[in-house]
């Protein structure tokens, strides 16, 4: 009788899974054996991602396996760091907290959160109502060195701050993209996977796109048309394109010509400048500012849309205001093919503490107003230094790294140092929670569920999708969710205050997902939304369709979606008509004077400053370099691959130079989120590749008033070779 060998048993499993590691939510699909990942492929039934993804989502496989992650509180000792338990971790946070403020009051403790804290449901369900708890006005976050300027418009003009315009890129004619890169940043605040076919699906249906941008992209390599222009002076472009539209009476507002108010306050504002002067201070000829402004008016359809570069300089605030006015004087606002806005089905926008207020109060130290609860980043530092009644003496960081992403990011480390207390929420040790007393790292992404808050309200298709856990959650770990309950219940208790008992005894028993049911249930497409409609969705029925819910393109919102007071969009705001007078007092300070522009850039396998410690990522050639024009190099006797010193006033760094024609002639680029730290960090493979910062080269006195937003353009810049 043959005999066979008996198959070995194996524990193959399959996982459907939304990649939460940047905007763009690709779908995955994770094979796991005995607790281990075996492979990570695009998810191809995914509605919103059909199969795309890009490197970063190959790396879950090191962030989950990285021996440098923290699981367990640590505490730091004379000795080094040591391992405590989760409730000596709380307890002695709280006293600590709570003790700084009775003896100080309670705007001595202050709050950063970063940017991955919004790709996390339970950190932004949750952290919410702990730093409420903390009845402290010292709160700020990555937003205001990032996106503010996009929800401060979005804000003075639609009623909420996250009403941002979705370009609706699946549908339209003809794009404009200002100061973006979606090709390595996969959209941002417009959250499009594959954008590279997306984008050679405009060109396909005989369609065209323009990228306006100092440097030529990944993206602009792709565009139909590239044109350089000077840092910080898209305000410029704009107004001449605005122009262009006025004198040739190509303005049109389709269906919202009754939901508008203040047109001619607006068309009597915008100022008059010679066209040749415009294209003197952009750099853009007079012909292709004409050619484009008819070009995106006789379109079928068309958006203009910016991103980094439109929002990280001096008029970022002007600036998207008059992105927002060129689509609507055009038609192509809230219409298809143009800005559109999403009907997500959890709706975040629908809780009345989203939607923000302006200039409640003003930060202490430099008078800066506060917007949706914040102060600007490039404040904190000085909150922290000098000293009087309300400085800040402990610090409560969630996901962040600012002295990497903040400018003036050695002022923020002497800072951060002289602290009474500090407590961060993260699973690595590095360049600032390095300062921290006590460490607490949440559970892993991977061994907890997944839903998306926030990025379904700027993505470019309405979908949904629930993600079931990959692996269980580590024994005697928490999620970041029971972090935030742990530490509001002990604030609380310590203060002598109430605390959501109700809210803490069904997260218990049923998880955030109680909140997520709730959400979706009372949304657009909810069970709830009226008493007919009891066959609506709900988290169950979204858990059953594993590779999301396709709710389909973007459709008109408006009046119905605006959440200004009178239900018009309101086209003048004054905050941004009194800015032109600072638009036009600037116009003879254009860069003249042969000086060298810094702006920054970003990687496709990067994500700001937390994922160089991921192996797969960081393999390969060395990235930390500065772009520079040969014209530029010349003149300075700077060779390609040469090593130079970059020196402003405030640090100076050393690196590789690529010498490049992608990069106009009087600007320099560098990469954001390098210059990883030996001392007191454990991140080795970061280490190995620690680049400089360049953050720190900035000035954190450079600042857009209006918005609050960080100027990280870095002018007057002195390179020299080595």
């Amino acid at each position: 009788m043959q005999k066979y060998d008996q198959p070995k048993m194996t524990n193959i499993q399959t996982h459907y899974r939304t990649c939460n590691l940047c905007e763009a939510m690709c779908g995955l699909v994770i094979t796991t054996q005995n607790e281990q990942i075996q492979t990570i492929v695009g998810d191809e039934k995914d509605p919103l991602s059909h199969g795309h993804i890009c490197p970063k989502a190959l790396a879950y496989k090191d962030l989950h396996e990285d021996s440098d992650r923290l699981k367990f509180p640590v505490k730091k000792t004379n000795s080094g760091w040591e391992q405590i338990s989760w409730e000596n971790a709380l307890d002695e946070i709280a006293d600590k907290l709570v003790n700084i403020q009775k003896t100080y009051g309670n705007n001595a403790v202050g709050v950063y959160q970063g940017n991955p804290s919004v790709h996390n449901y339970g950190t932004l369900l949750y952290g919410p109502t702990f730093f409420s708890s903390l009845r402290t006005r010292n709160k700020f976050s990555a937003s205001t060195v990032d996106q503010i300027p996009h929800q401060f418009a979005a804000y003075q003009m639609l009623g909420h701050q996250l009403l941002v315009p979705i370009p609706d890129i699946d549908r339209t004619q003809y794009m404009i993209i200002l100061g973006g890169n979606p090709l390595v940043s996969n959209g941002s605040l417009m959250t499009a996977p594959d954008i590279r076919n997306r984008l050679k699906a405009i060109q396909s249906r005989d369609g065209k796109f323009v990228v306006i941008d100092p440097r030529r992209t990944e993206t602009a390599k792709l565009a139909d048309e590239h044109c350089f222009i000077q840092p910080g002076t898209d305000v410029y472009f704009l107004i001449g394109i605005i122009q262009e539209i006025i004198k040739n009476g190509w303005i049109k507002q389709g269906h919202l010509d009754s939901v508008t108010k203040n047109l001619d306050e607006f068309l009597t504002s915008i100022p008059d400048i010679e066209l040749e002067t415009i294209s003197s201070i952009t750099g853009i000829s007079s012909a292709n500012i004409q050619r484009i402004a008819k070009e995106f008016s006789q379109a079928e359809s068309a958006v203009c849309y910016g991103r980094m570069g439109a929002c990280t300089q001096k008029f970022g605030g002007t600036v998207h205001w008059l992105i927002n006015m060129v689509n609507i004087i055009t038609g192509n606002f809230d219409a298809p093919g143009g800005a559109m806005f999403t009907s997500p089905a959890f709706d975040t926008l629908g809780n009345s503490q989203t939607k923000g207020h302006y200039n409640k109060g003003q930060s202490r130290v430099r008078n800066l107003p506060e917007f949706a609860g914040e102060y600007p980043a490039v404040t904190m530092a000085d909150e922290m230094l000098v000293k009087g009644e309300g400085q800040i003496r402990a610090m409560v960081t969630s996901a962040g790294n600012p002295i990497l992403s903040v400018p003036g990011g050695e002022k923020l480390d002497r800072a951060f140092s002289g602290l009474e207390f500090m407590v961060s929420i993260d699973f690595y040790i590095n360049e600032t929670t390095r300062h921290a007393d006590i460490i607490l790292p949440p559970a892993f992404n991977l061994n907890g569920p997944h839903f998306d808050v926030v990025f379904n309200i700027f993505a470019v298709r309405d979908v949904v999708k629930y993600s079931n856990p990959v692996f269980p959650k580590e024994s005697g770990t928490k999620y970041d969710w029971e972090i935030f309950m742990g530490l509001e219940k002990r604030v609380a208790q310590k203060n002598g205050r109430k605390y959501s008992k109700i809210n803490h005894f069904l997260s218990k028993k049923f998880g955030p997902e109680w909140l997520l049911d709730l959400g979706i249930r009372i949304g657009e497409y909810g069970s709830l939304k009226s008493l007919f409609k009891w066959n609506g969705l709900t988290l169950s029925k979204v858990k059953k369709q594993v590779h999301g819910v396709d709710l389909g393109p973007l459709k008109p919102r408006f009046p119905k979606r605006l959440f200004t007071s009178d239900k018009k969009i309101d086209l003048a705001p004054s905050i941004f008509i009194d800015d032109l007078k600072r638009v036009i007092s600037n116009v003879a300070q254009s860069n003249s004077n042969g000086s060298l522009t810094l702006i920054g850039r970003r990687q496709l396998r990067s994500n700001n400053s937390w994922m160089h410690n991921c192996p797969s990522l960081m393999s390969g050639r060395d990235r930390f370099l500065i772009l520079m024009n040969p014209l530029d190099a010349q003149k300075k006797s700077i060779a390609d691959g040469q090593k130079v010193r970059v020196k402003t006033s405030n640090a100076q760094i050393e690196l590789e130079a690529k010498l490049s024609a992608e990069i106009m002639p009087g600007v320099i680029s560098i990469p954001h989120g390098w210059g990883h730290e030996g001392k007191g960090t454990q991140q080795k493979i970061a280490l190995k590749n620690k680049g400089g910062n360049l953050n720190a080269l900035g000035d954190d006195l450079a600042i857009d008033p209006v918005s609050g937003n960080a100027d990280l353009h870095i002018r007057n810049v002195e390179v020299y070779p080595i």
